[in-house]
């Protein structure tokens, strides 16, 4: 299996600032001000949520397909939230928000191919059930 490679320089202490690059081209800078407040820039949280959206949208093609029932389209939005716990910012919840277009598919037998695919998405299991995925899922 292939292994994906991306890096990350830091300058500076925490009012530094950061960039990172993924082997295709995937780019963005990052700062303190941009992962806690609301400065430009990137973050790891949103690199993460683009990860878990992109993963589940994949993994979702795949049930849905086994199950007989192909997608045309399939749209999800993730949102990662850090909070402070304790004395360590943690990331809590990954929110994911999916529309997909299925023909020839009740919405009860989508929400609960959806609902499987939320623990077998490789980047969910990445995340360990230390993450509290929520998910909210209906055909378009």
């Amino acid at each position: 299996m292939p292994v994906r490679s991306a890096s990350a320089t830091w300058q500076g202490g925490r009012g530094g600032k950061g960039s990172f690059r993924g082997r295709t081209g995937l780019a963005g800078a990052y700062s303190f001000g941009s992962r806690f407040e609301e400065a430009e820039g990137s973050n790891p949280e949103e690199l993460l949520a683009a990860a878990e959206a992109a993963c589940y949208s994949m993994a979702l093609a795949g049930a849905l397909e086994r199950n007989g029932t192909v997608a045309t389209q399939i749209d999800t939005g993730a949102k990662c939230t850090i909070e402070k716990v304790g004395d360590a910012f943690t990331i809590t919840t990954m929110a994911l928000d999916v529309k997909a277009s299925v023909p020839n598919l009740d919405a009860a037998a989508f929400a609960k191919i959806a609902e499987a695919t939320k623990s077998t998405c490789p980047v969910s299991r990445a995340l360990g059930g230390s993450v509290r995925i929520e998910l909210k899922a209906q055909l378009a």
